[in-house]
């Protein structure tokens, strides 16, 4: 064998490797190979770059080879004599050579000028280096969502860089807590939310303003939050300033508010402690979405709730001398408890509600009045009975209206009899402006169609079949969309806002390009399923496991007889529910599928 000259002994070359491996935290076996490689690099150098020189360095004893590698290949194949043998060349070395082997050539031992010692060690610590960085990511990237602690390195513009003992965290300007100040060797604790690669090594991005930091520290300072007696359902900091979390207790004995806030106050008051001094209101999580939006709007006392599911939007009326309070300082409070809740919460004091109620009121006075003929004491009565339009009048069940006092059959009968007629009337006057927008008869066919709906259409050059199953259901019902200053603003569709729902205008509309062609007939009965499997869903306040199994047919699936349909009613597909045991039937499901 042949001996590589170089300036340490080949003990001294395991020691600095084993050093080098321990200091970085990477196998020793990623430095030896570092060090074959730069050996390598600098035989090429020396032999010629175009040849295969491979180094070996033996783990246990540190010596060194070197060779010269050629790879045997047709005699009509060859293409680089340095790096290949014809077949006709290597017989003659070694007969027992066949196409495909190779041959090595051990080369002479040399000294590593200056240029080439330069070089290795370059190759060495490039090697090193990226080993470490890939040891950092590997480490780390599987830590996200923990709370770690570390040491303050330096600051940065604002940005804190920490030490975590085998890397390097960040944590930036806009993740910290805003107006506390670090100092080099402060210990500091911050929630790992974000490992990315990096050309120049891993990224570890910390944060101590994260929402699910304050969750981390609160499951460390209460045992029921750890062992998951407690949830904390949800979570919204005002960083350094003000939070609130959503607390619900799987316990019926233990009182989620309670355990929380601790003996005196002392488990909150570590919280309070590790976060700088910003306070925390503990609300209580409830199902009902109403009363969570209550209990989230505290101290301010609400007066009345009214949701928009549609938008996802909530009314809540409080007491003009509530009103401040449940604003908060700068919308503060509103807006942790819109965080919180995941509602887009609109507060109304209890005076501007009544006075739009009053406007409101005066509307439909005026309204039953025109249509009725009828004396404003009449029409008076009739609004503050709840009938918001003429069709309520025109259609409520006769016995419906008698319940009212001073109505009787024939007072009822004229009233119902008036209302059909002025509807009629509108009817009529709608249909001729129909006509004269040019929307074609055709599109009085679709199903929930009226001259009312088919003016809007006209008005907006909505005229054929084909112009209705071009729309989207944004297009009728309206959408959000950022205004200039980022708020999203309401864009009105072609129907006013509550008219009719997202579902059903899809469904409107799907029926309109079966109509013109667009699609078969099968889609609509589809997409008619989907809707009404969705529908019972809802009603019975089913699991995501339970919806897809209805979507599926897997549940409700009626017993066949002679080939006659069964109806099943959603009494027998509850009944069905409460005796399923969900795990065992996709286990049956996941062995099934293996069997096929």
């Amino acid at each position: 064998m042949s001996t590589v000259g170089v300036s340490a002994n080949r003990m001294e070359i395991m020691q600095i490797a084993k050093a080098v491996a321990e200091e970085k935290a990477i196998d020793r076996s990623i430095v030896i190979e570092a060090m074959q490689e730069a050996i390598e690099k600098a035989a090429k150098s020396r032999y010629g770059q175009e040849h295969d020189i491979r180094a070996l360095i033996d783990t246990e004893t540190g010596e060194q080879t070197l060779w010269r590698v050629q790879t045997v290949v047709a005699d009509e194949e060859l293409e680089d004599p340095a790096q290949q043998i014809a077949l006709s060349e290597a017989v003659k070395l070694d007969s027992d050579l066949e196409l495909g082997s190779e041959i090595k050539e051990e080369l002479p031992p040399f000294d590593f000028g200056r240029v080439a010692a330069q070089t290795a060690k370059q190759v060495i610590m490039q090697k090193v280096r990226d080993a470490e960085r890939q040891r950092q990511f590997d480490e780390y990237k599987d830590r996200e969502g923990e709370v770690i602690n570390g040491i303050v390195k330096r600051v940065e513009y604002g940005h804190v860089i920490v030490d975590l003992g085998r890397a390097e965290g960040i944590i930036r300007r806009n993740d910290g807590i805003p107006r506390e100040n670090f100092q080099p060797n402060d210990r500091v604790r911050a929630y790992l939310y974000k490992v990315s690669r990096e050309i120049k090594g891993p990224q570890i991005f910390l944060s101590r303003a994260h929402p699910d930091f304050m969750i981390k520290l609160f499951a460390a300072e209460v045992p029921e939050v750890y062992e998951g007696v407690i949830e904390i359902k949800s979570c919204a900091r005002d960083p350094g300033s003000r939070a609130k979390i959503g607390v619900l207790s799987n316990d019926s004995s233990i009182d989620p508010v309670g355990a929380c806030v601790g003996m005196r106050g002392a488990r909150v008051q570590a919280v309070v402690g590790e976060l700088s001094g910003e306070k925390i209101d503990i609300i209580p999580w409830n199902y009902d979405d109403a009363t969570f939006i209550v209990n989230a709007l505290q101290p301010a006392e609400v007066s009345k709730v009214v949701l928009d599911e549609d938008e996802h939007r909530v009314e809540v009326v409080v007491a003009d001398d509530q009103f401040p309070l449940a604003i908060g300082r700068r919308g503060q409070n509103v807006r942790l408890a819109s965080q919180l809740t995941g509602w887009q919460i609109d507060l109304v004091t209890e005076s501007d509600d009544s006075e739009r109620y009053q406007q409101d009121f005066q509307r439909r006075t005026e309204l039953f009045m025109t249509a009725l003929d009828a004396d404003e004491t009449l029409a008076q009565l009739l609004a503050s009975e709840g009938f918001e339009t003429v069709e309520d009048i025109a259609y409520i069940g006769a016995e419906d209206f008698m319940q009212i006092e001073g109505f009787d059959e024939d007072v009822a009968a004229e009233i119902q009899e008036r209302a059909r007629e002025y509807l009629q009337k509108l009817a009529e006057a709608q249909n001729a402006k129909r006509l004269e927008l040019g929307v074609e008869d055709a599109v009085m066919e679709l199903d929930g169609m009226t001259p009312g709906f088919a003016v809007k259409l006209g008005e907006n050059d909505v005229k054929s079949v084909d112009d209705v199953a071009g729309l989207v259901p944004d297009d009728l019902t309206g959408w959000r969309e950022n205004g200039p200053d980022g708020k999203p603003v309401w864009q009105e569709g072609i129907l006013k806002k509550g008219e009719m729902r997202k579902d059903d205008a899809q469904l409107f509309i799907m029926k309109a390009r079966v109509l013109a062609g667009w699609i078969e007939p099968e889609a609509l009965e589809q997409l008619e399923a989907e809707m009404a499997a969705e529908t019972v869903a809802e009603e019975m306040d089913l699991s995501e496991e339970e919806r897809a199994l209805l979507a599926l047919g897997e549940l409700g699936k009626g017993g066949e007889d002679d080939g006659a349909e069964v109806e099943v009613s959603d009494e027998d597909i509850m009944a069905e529910l409460e005796g399923l045991d969900l795990d065992e039937l996709m286990e049956g499901g996941d062995e099934a599928a293996e069997d096929q």
